[in-house]
């Protein structure tokens, strides 16, 4: 009976068996570490309940005291402001390059190659790329700007002046995410086929027409995935602020990722800075639900 049951399930279990390794790994890397997460946000854990896990449950103590720190509501704001600045720009440049590099002319494969380099260094490193830059002395960003009249003789203080460090950070994310969106807009638009834009130049309609009248339209899915995944990349960044200004100054690049972190590894705060990750996943989950429903909707129509 058994060797029967076993001939009649051998596939399942064979794929079950090939499964299982990344089951594991979600699992344990993934999935416990989120439900830890929750469970700690609702207790008071302290450097000083930390040892013997003497900590107690508190409920919604933790969020209440969280949006009623004007820091949080700052650094929830900023994320905001940050998130739609980044996505506005990547975006924009984005569409524009693929757009460009679409086109059949030489070179165009190299210089995309190369322009991907920057979405491929490690964040940490492009983070620590554009502090030199952006230094007030001795900063490359600051000597162009001065040969162009800008700052001459009182360099701007990108890192150190809270009016300008948000752009600072702007400016390098948008260096990483413009590749990004430029590679997959671009795979978007090659598959689009050529015969609609021959038929569409017969007709006589112009190159705006053939854009606005049949890239855009045809390329809604690409878009919805790069506007998107980048929300995502962009709303829970951290590296790149933390190399950069560690949410300074004065809080001025303080997003939801620095502030848990500095909840959780400077204030020793554990359970604030948990309930601080959990607001921050509760915002991407909404964008992801939100995304969902916008692609079930256009499969029905």
């Amino acid at each position: 009976m058994a060797i029967k049951w076993y001939r009649r399930y051998r596939d399942r279990i064979t794929g079950f068996l090939f499964v299982l390794p990344a089951v594991i790994y979600m699992l344990s890397l993934m999935v416990y570490p989120l439900i830890y997460n929750f469970v700690l946000s609702f207790r008071d854990l302290t450097v000083m309940t930390f040892k013997g896990d003497t900590s107690v449950f508190v409920g919604l103590a933790n969020y209440a005291t969280l949006f009623h720190d004007p820091e949080f509501l700052t650094a929830l704001g900023q994320t905001f402001w940050f998130t739609i600045a980044c996505i506005v720009v990547q975006f924009s440049l984005g569409l524009l390059m693929a757009v460009f590099f679409n086109g059949q002319f030489k070179l165009a494969g190299p210089v995309r190659g190369t322009i991907l380099v920057a979405w491929m260094m490690p964040v940490s490193v492009t983070g620590l790329l554009f502090k030199y830059m952006f230094l007030t002395e001795g900063g490359v960003i600051n000597k162009l700007l001065g040969y162009l009249g800008i700052g001459v003789g009182a360099p701007l203080g990108w890192l150190i002046d809270p009016s300008l460090a948000m752009w600072a950070v702007i400016i390098a994310n948008c260096w990483v995410g413009i590749p990004f969106n430029m590679l997959l807009l671009a795979t978007g638009m090659s598959n689009i086929p050529q015969d609609v834009y021959e038929s569409a130049s017969i007709d006589g309609a112009g190159p705006a027409q053939r854009f606005f009248k049949i890239t855009v339209p045809l390329l809604k899915p690409a878009i919805m995935s790069v506007l998107m995944l980048g929300f995502i990349y962009t709303f829970k960044v951290f590296d790149l602020i933390f190399m950069m200004t560690k949410g300074g100054p004065l809080n001025a690049t303080e997003v939801l990722s620095t502030y848990s972190y500095r909840q959780s590894f400077t204030f020793f705060n554990f359970s604030l800075g948990a309930a601080s990750a959990v607001v921050l996943f509760l915002c991407l989950m909404c964008v992801g639900v939100f995304y969902l429903r916008l692609i079930r909707k256009d499969e029905v129509m």
